[in-house]
């Protein structure tokens, strides 16, 4: 119990930051609205309707229709059920293979960190939107496609930030205790580095997610992310520029749509940055 009562007043401690609350509100106030708001008026982001072509926002389409009468709500939430499953599986294998090879530099050292040294500082000698520009423009546009060029680039900030605390927690008296004991490398890994990494790795997977959102829209917007007619915040964007002078809702509900999210899980992860990290420094 007394662990349960620690918990409970962690989280009561992060949520009374002003920035978290801002940022949870923000990403819930998007995802949550634009769900329900498909819901409630169950449009479909697919259906083709040449005659409601640039319909203004009323009561059966809440945010108007495009230039072929699709529902723009229901295109919007799509678009967004889109770019939250291309970030959850590239924050899945950044953080991979990024955490794995902080582990294998961080508490090994010589030859296996210079090894992990030289590959973070290759990647991070390019410029990451223009190096996933040129993987996308290799392999084609699609869904998988974009989730392999994003996935094989962000993986540097959870491996340098993983690598630095492993080298600050491998000194420690509970972890030197843990090794004279007999606990096997892995062991101490699971049960005493990776729990002691968790706030920091929480603050980059955040940012992580935001950067991700942007970079799929970008390369939508490019037409080499997503291809139509699956909806994406991106190809919605570049679609709507078209036309942005008889239907101005076409460019600036999606352009509201990913400022928001991102800006929130910014926001977020400066929030947890200063609760979970500042606390720990200044303790």
């Amino acid at each position: 119990m007394p662990d349960m009562r620690e918990m409970m007043m962690q989280l009561r401690f992060v949520a009374s930051d002003l920035k978290v609350l801002i940022g949870v509100g923000l990403i819930l106030l998007c995802v949550g609205g634009l769900g329900l708001g498909a819901m409630v008026t169950q449009g479909s982001a697919l259906m083709v309707d040449v005659t409601q072509t640039f319909q203004p926002a009323s009561a059966l389409h809440w945010l108007g229709t495009d230039d072929l009468g699709r529902d723009v709500l229901a295109r919007l939430a799509s678009g967004v059920r889109v770019s939250l499953t291309v970030s959850a599986v590239v924050l899945l294998v950044t953080a991979g293979i990024g955490i794995t090879l902080g582990l294998l530099a961080g508490w090994f050292d010589g030859w296996i960190d210079t090894v992990v040294g030289k590959m973070t500082e290759v990647v991070l000698s390019f410029p990451g939107l223009l190096l996933a520009l040129a993987l996308a423009a290799l392999v084609g546009p699609g869904i998988g496609n974009v989730m392999v060029a994003l996935g094989l680039l962000g993986w540097v900030g959870f491996c340098r930030l993983t690598r630095v605390e492993v080298k600050r927690l491998r000194g420690l008296a509970f972890v030197q205790a843990a090794k004279l004991s007999g606990v096997s490398t892995g062991q101490i890994w699971l049960r005493h580095i990776l729990p002691n990494c968790i706030g920091p790795l929480v603050v980059e997977a955040l940012l992580v997610v935001a950067g991700t959102m942007v970079a799929e829209a970008g390369l939508s917007f490019l037409g080499l992310g997503i291809p139509a007619p699956q909806p994406s915040l991106g190809g919605m964007l570049r679609d709507g520029m078209r036309d942005v002078l008889v239907a101005p809702w076409l460019v600036v509900w999606p352009a509201v749509v990913l400022i928001s999210l991102s800006v929130g899980t910014n926001v977020l992860a400066q929030g947890l940055r200063r609760r979970l990290l500042d606390g720990r420094t200044s303790a």
